[in-house]
């Protein structure tokens, strides 16, 4: 009886993608553990073990996380959830000083979401049934995927400057000058900005998962209610971009051009979750970014150091922002407003602090709507118009790689063609999308007309 029940749930296709999200998480989990103890540093496993005893690296992260399980609890377990982080934080606070334990670097609560969140878990098993057990585990399963995000993206970033020597930021530099230059451009104007325009955009790309959490709970706010999630949603796009996107970095290694042509130190962050000291500068080509834009010159791989992400092809933060300003479009006015500006000042900031190409960008939307179309056609049922998007977003996205690749010297010598047929690239999967889409919205059903009435004679 409970083999027919599971192979009844297991023919859902919902069930069928949170079983297949659940083991490649937990198999690329200790993947990762593995790699990252061969080379000295602790992996995914032992941070988030940490993070359970010690100061956590985001106790912001851990809260939203919470956050996002609590819209399947009602109000009177929230009220509950919420009071127990913050007494098992207050609790750990005052053991820590106690004991002078060192919290350099570190958020001095957010172990109490932690601890709630795997209270749930515990719950879920032994006190619920049915429905609602699936459901508040599907709740700890999508704060725990957006904690363990966190970790496993650390050491993947620290995999990609371990085992790819050799960048290929040459290529896309060259590539860039189809499109202008554009991070040089921006990189001068937020200079020119000052402290105030720096500090702005950087509150903007370093909580991106502030909107992404602002618009989820948007979307998920009558869980509670109606006792199920809802078809699509936007962390399903965020989880699918955060376990796909990595993998291009090992097959396309970029690190950016503040790095491969600048210093890297004024804006050297991720680095330091593995060294004390910002990457050296002889491995850059020159001190030339934002200032001077690079030369037109046959392009070579060039070797770099152990220590900087190859995190750059395609954007990510542009990729995620695009899923937020997507996902926005039907909230309320002023969750449509802060989406846009959000998308503007994260495109602004990838490029302003030198972090990424025009030619990331570029490739960071397509890669979205790629997702996005194979998400709602997957929740909607595979039709032909679904494939042809998929399919279509995928061409793109590929050819978009091989020329930045293989023809990157043709583009920069022909700017006025090559320019403008990259931005129809992308244009043409953005109004793809838009108008696929479109026809897969539910039409209004008219309203019915009143009988006529037999005439009194």
């Amino acid at each position: 009886m409970n083999c027919r029940i599971a192979f009844s749930v297991w023919r859902r296709p919902r069930a069928r993608l949170w079983a297949v999200a659940g083991v490649a998480t937990l198999g690329f989990h200790i993947a990762l553990e593995i790699v990252a103890r061969r080379y000295g540093l602790p992996g995914p496993i032992t941070n988030e073990v940490r993070d359970a005893v010690f100061a956590p690296k985001s106790g912001f992260l851990l809260y939203a996380g919470m956050a996002l399980m609590m819209v399947v609890l009602t109000w009177r377990q929230r009220f509950i959830a919420a009071g127990a982080a913050i007494g098992i934080d207050v609790a750990f606070l005052v053991v820590r000083w106690a004991v002078g334990a060192r919290t350099t670097d570190c958020d001095p609560v957010g172990t109490g979401a932690l601890w709630v969140l795997l209270g749930c878990a515990v719950i879920a098993v032994t006190r619920r049934t049915g429905r609602e057990r699936a459901l508040l585990l599907k709740g700890v399963g999508l704060g725990l995927l957006l904690v363990v995000g966190r970790t496993i993206g650390d050491t993947w970033l620290f995999v990609t400057a371990k085992t790819r020597p050799a960048v290929l930021d040459q290529y896309v530099a060259t590539a860039d000058h189809a499109l202008g230059n554009p991070s040089w451009l921006v990189g001068r104007i937020v200079t020119a900005t000052g402290p105030i325009g720096f500090n702005m955009l950087h509150v903007v790309y370093g909580q991106l998962a502030l909107a992404a959490v602002v618009v989820a709970l948007y979307q998920l706010r009558n869980v509670a209610v109606e006792r199920r999630f809802p078809g699509h949603h936007l962390l399903r796009t965020f989880l699918v971009i955060g376990l796909l996107g990595p993998a291009f970095y090992m097959i396309f290694p970029v690190v950016g051009p503040v790095f491969a042509y600048g210093t890297g130190v004024e804006h050297w962050t991720t680095a330091s979750l593995w060294s004390q000291a910002p990457p050296s500068e002889h491995w850059a080509v020159a001190d030339l970014w934002p200032e001077t834009p690079p030369p037109i010159n046959t392009p070579h791989h060039m070797p770099f150091d152990e220590i900087t992400p190859r995190n750059c092809m395609p954007s990510l933060h542009t990729a995620w922002a695009t899923a937020i300003f997507i996902h926005s479009r039907k909230g309320p006015r002023i969750l449509r407003i802060a989406g846009t500006l959000w998308l503007i000042a994260t495109l602004g900031a990838t490029l302003g602090f030198g972090y990424h190409y025009g030619a990331d960008l570029i490739a960071g939307v397509v890669f979205t709507l790629t997702i996005e179309a194979a998400l709602r056609s997957f929740d909607r049922g595979w039709d032909r118009s679904g494939i042809r998007l998929v399919a279509y977003g995928a061409t793109v996205f590929a050819a978009l790689l091989v020329s930045y690749r293989y023809l990157p010297l043709e583009m920069a010598e022909h700017p006025r063609v090559s320019g403008p047929f990259l931005i129809l690239a992308m244009t043409s999967v953005v109004y793809g999308y838009v108008r696929t889409t479109k026809l897969w919205e539910p039409k209004p059903a008219p309203a019915p007309q009143p009988e006529p009435q037999p005439e009194l004679i």
